[in-house]
């Protein structure tokens, strides 16, 4: 009678829990939903009642009506395409460098003192600043934005790695050491899961950055550097220069970000389950 008593309250609140669980994001993608719709109504009125000129901004009807017709433009569709292709390739190139050398750089504090000078030299730079150099050094094309992408998105990557391995437990370290295993091995097995929140944090940030370095390196150099976003943005600018174009171009730029971060979000939560759940957090 006692084990029946005992159980009956646990699945009520499992059952609550995976109930609440739906409603609270649906609350969640209302709110924000709503938030959208109202800044939307309200830059369409202050457009219709004169507020802000339509040859300064188009009506917010006008470009979203342009957005949907881009997802029937062939072209834009193969920039689109193209955009992502950076996005993706750089991206994992700065995960493959980034990570690595956080690890390495957090676990020996000799090596991160001794790079400190390079780095700290490296970091502010900003990529846009290297377009010119790159591109004389390496050509135009797929290479040029994979390598802009990868200078400007490893910072994140590099310091939220380092972060998350100064943030391992010490005590967790010096025991695994104690029953025989070598520091590679300590590093593999306590350092990297460890510190893997802070790494999934980094490769969202470093995911906005390579989105936003190849756009901008498609809309300074133009179609000469090959398809891309930034490319048709810039094509069309000093072409027929219609703003109404630009600015669906540019939402569909936003609603590629918000649908990658949406990705890695889904994709974080998955794989570091059991952090989330540490916290209280629900999917």
């Amino acid at each position: 009678m006692a084990s029946t008593t005992n159980a009956a309250p646990a699945a009520a609140v499992g059952s609550a829990d995976g109930g609440g669980r739906w409603p609270a994001r649906v609350g969640r993608w209302a709110r924000g939903a709503t938030g959208v719709v109202v800044f939307l109504l309200l830059a369409e009125a202050a457009g219709r009642l004169g507020i802000i000129s339509r040859s300064a901004l188009p009506l917010t009807s006008s470009v979203l009506w342009r957005t949907v017709l881009l997802a029937g433009n062939g072209r834009f569709l193969a920039d689109l395409g193209a955009t992502v292709e950076a996005w993706a390739v750089g991206l994992a190139i700065t995960v493959a460098v980034g990570v690595p050398l956080g690890v390495l750089l957090g676990s020996l504090p000799g090596v991160r003192v001794a790079t400190r000078a390079i780095v700290e030299f490296l970091r502010p730079i900003p990529s846009v600043a290297l377009i010119l150099l790159v591109s004389l050094l390496i050509g135009p094309g797929l290479r040029l934005a994979v390598t802009l992408i990868v200078y400007g998105a490893i910072w994140p990557v590099l310091y939220n790695t380092i972060a998350g391995i100064d943030d391992v437990d010490p005590v967790a370290m010096e025991t695994h050491r104690a029953f025989g295993f070598s520091r590679l091995q300590a590093v593999w097995m306590v350092s990297l899961p460890s510190a893997a929140p802070f790494i999934g944090t980094g490769i969202r940030l470093a995911s906005s950055v390579a989105l936003i370095l190849d756009i901008a390196t498609g809309y300074i150099t133009g179609p000469i550097n090959g398809p891309g976003i930034g490319a048709y943005i810039s094509q069309e600018s000093t072409g027929a220069n219609d703003l109404t174009v630009i600015l669906a171009a540019t939402v569909w730029a936003g609603i590629l970000g918000l649908v990658l971060d949406l990705l890695l979000v889904t994709a974080q939560r998955r794989l570091l389950r059991w952090h989330h759940v540490r916290l209280g957090e629900t999917e």
